[in-house]
């Protein structure tokens, strides 16, 4: 009797330290994993950080086709450039052009106008 009233006494003294202690362990887990935890936030670092590689590369390709573009257009008019872009598009070639045929892992990628 004796033993189990000295139990009970110790458990009540140690009751609110080991809830205080769940709760430390709750809430300091919540913060490392959490939607809003520490991990979450270093992985939206690195993907605000890979969206902005992407739009710096989209940045330069839109700037290289409006410089094409510009080449194109009536107050500004590239005669080779348009007539590179006839040829391709219409699948067409002089009889003075000599046509070489590449394998296709020779050939370059044709950019899009």
């Amino acid at each position: 009797m004796r033993l189990v009233r000295e139990i009970k006494n110790r458990a009540r003294q140690a009751a609110p330290q080991v809830v205080a202690a769940c709760m430390v362990a709750y809430f300091a887990y919540h913060a490392m994993n959490g939607d809003r935890g520490f991990y979450a936030w270093i992985m939206l670092k690195q993907e605000r950080a890979q969206v902005t590689a992407t739009a710096e590369s989209l940045r330069a390709q839109r700037a290289e086709l409006e410089s094409r573009a510009g080449l194109l257009r009536g107050e500004a008019l590239e005669p080779d450039l348009l007539e590179e872009r006839a040829q391709a598009i219409l699948n067409y070639g002089s009889d003075r052009d000599h046509v070489i045929f590449l394998p296709p892992d020779l050939r370059r990628p044709e950019k899009p106008l």
